[in-house]
């Protein structure tokens, strides 16, 4: 990108958006913000704010390494806050992510496993919002929800939302510029026109008028506004920068290319470079509205990625080295497809500039809101609170004997982190890779021949990790991983057990009774 180009978003990014939202009017935005229930008031109470981006890499960020897309706010957060540098998504692909976001369970447990159209949390599915909810805040979730369609018991304003703003389905937000979208409970028409549009509303729009991202900023404003004087969450779901899957190679839709428009890169590249820097400019209204508001000081921020970034609507996750130093993109469980950024911005509370490598992922946000908010919950978590670590208390904050994660498409795979060691297993149920990423942080090394025993209890975890779903399945048939040290020893013993009456028989049995999956 040219200097010039650069010094003009400076310039630019902090206020003309500013401008430009203010000035926007549109008839679908029109009506109340939330609820307007009496509310337990809970002064010491924090205003917690969660932002997610869609399918952001961990290299998309200049506050993580990126060097062509700018992104001056995002980095400023991470500058003024804590940037984590071995923090995880709750899964490779949108909705599980989601769900292990809110209810604070990884894979092997929570309801939603994978991108299942009709997959909807049940009323006994507990979320974070329903406990910050009982406990007196307002609640509020704008943008990408993908956890329960029109109708269902999964709906946000059912699952301890007072307000909703966005796209129920994961395919309706492939869309950039949809017909509808849904406020609470109920459709919202847009000036945008889509032909042939499909059963969730997704599709190509033909006349393009209103782009959902700007709105959801512009509710989110308001929104903030409207409950500053209150404790408040804030769920805001950018769908940037998922591309449009049904627009083809033209999917990375935005309104302009901005400070790109003169890069010598492919339309798709630049659309994509303009989309972050368009949710960077997002970022950075939301942090000027606080600050104007005076209420900064008792707000925390955090700022997210769903998965690791992808590869669809022509864009090429190379060319800006989306996945950082990292192997593989999203709907993979090498480190790029599930390590995501993390930063989190909350003054005199976080120490300015401080970078984590507190190894941790998406489970844990849930009871980090609770500690946050002094709620004390039964709930049932895989999470571990972050708040020592947060508020430079690391010799309280506590470690997690490993991370998990199962998916199902692609005839299924899962992976497990305990300490530096990975194990990624491939297919559901196949032989395991073994990866140390102190060494080989690229996990280009499978080392798994060389320590059986730490396969095999990483095997344990994995199989400790998973409860049975009867939506979840794989039709991949259960197989044994025996290393070949195993396999060796064990054909020797078989032949002198034939000798000597079946001692070999029997140490076969024993080692595959042990390693059952």
């Amino acid at each position: 990108m040219g200097t010039h180009n650069k010094l003009a978003y400076f310039i630019k990014a902090g206020y003309v958006r500013i401008v430009l939202m203010g000035l926007l009017t549109s008839h679908a935005l029109a009506g109340e913000t939330a609820n307007t229930r009496p509310v337990t008031e809970r002064k010491a109470s924090p205003n917690i704010i969660l932002i997610l981006a869609d399918d952001l890499g961990y290299g998309d960020l200049g506050s993580y390494g990126q060097e062509k897309i700018v992104t001056p706010n995002i980095d400023k957060l991470a500058h003024n806050g804590i940037r984590f540098t071995n923090f995880y998504a709750g899964s490779t692909v949108c909705a599980p992510s989601r769900c292990t976001l809110m209810t604070g369970l990884h894979t092997g447990h929570c309801r939603i496993r994978g991108n299942l159209t009709g997959a909807s949390l049940r009323q006994e599915d507990v979320t974070i919002a329903e406990l910050l909810q009982e406990s007196g805040y307002r609640t509020g979730h704008i943008g990408k929800w993908g956890l329960g369609n029109e109708g269902s018991a999964g709906m946000p304003t059912k699952k301890g939302f007072e307000y909703f703003f966005g796209y129920l389905n994961h395919k309706h937000a492939h869309n950039y510029y949809p017909e509808y979208l849904i406020r609470n409970e109920k459709r919202v028409y847009l000036k945008n026109e889509v032909p042939n549009e499909g059963i969730y509303g997704q599709g190509t729009a033909s006349k393009k008028v209103e782009y959902s991202n700007d709105l959801f900023t512009r509710d989110a404003l308001k929104y903030i506004r409207d409950n500053r004087n209150q404790p408040f969450f804030l769920y805001l779901a950018y769908t940037i920068p998922h591309a449009n899957n049904e627009a083809g190679d033209n999917g990375m839709e935005v309104p302009d290319y901005g400070i790109y428009s003169e890069e010598a890169w492919i339309d798709s590249n630049k659309g994509y470079a303009a989309m972050v820097t368009r949710l960077d400019s997002y970022v950075g209204e939301v942090m000027a509205l606080l600050k104007d508001l005076n209420i900064d000081n008792k707000t925390i921020v955090f700022f997210s990625s769903d998965n690791g970034p992808h590869n669809k609507g022509g864009y090429q996750p190379h060319f800006f080295n989306s996945n950082g130093p990292l192997r593989g993109i999203k709907r993979d469980l090498y480190e790029g497809g599930i390590r995501v950024p993390l930063i989190a911005h909350w003054p005199g509370k976080i120490k300015t500039g401080t970078i984590s490598n507190h190894v941790s992922y998406f489970p844990d946000i849930f009871p980090t809101a609770l500690d946050i908010a002094d709620i004390k919950s039964t709930a049932s978590t895989d999470g571990i609170s972050l708040l020592p670590t947060l508020i430079g208390e690391v010799g309280r904050q506590e470690e997690h004997p490993y991370l998990y994660w199962e998916f199902y498409e692609q005839g299924g795979k899962r992976a497990v982190r305990a300490g530096d060691w990975k194990a990624v297993q491939i297919p559901f149920k196949g032989n395991i890779e073994l990866y140390n990423l102190q060494t080989d942080p690229l996990e280009q090394r499978n080392v798994a021949d060389e320590h059986p025993d730490i396969v095999e209890n990483l095997l344990v975890q994995m199989n400790e990790a998973h409860s049975p779903s009867p939506i979840w399945k794989t039709t991949q048939k259960h197989t044994k991983y025996l290393s070949k040290n195993y396999l060796l020893a064990g054909t020797i013993l078989l032949a002198a057990g034939i000798l000597v009456g079946g001692s070999g028989i029997a140490f076969i049995m024993r080692r595959r009774k042990n390693r059952s999956i």
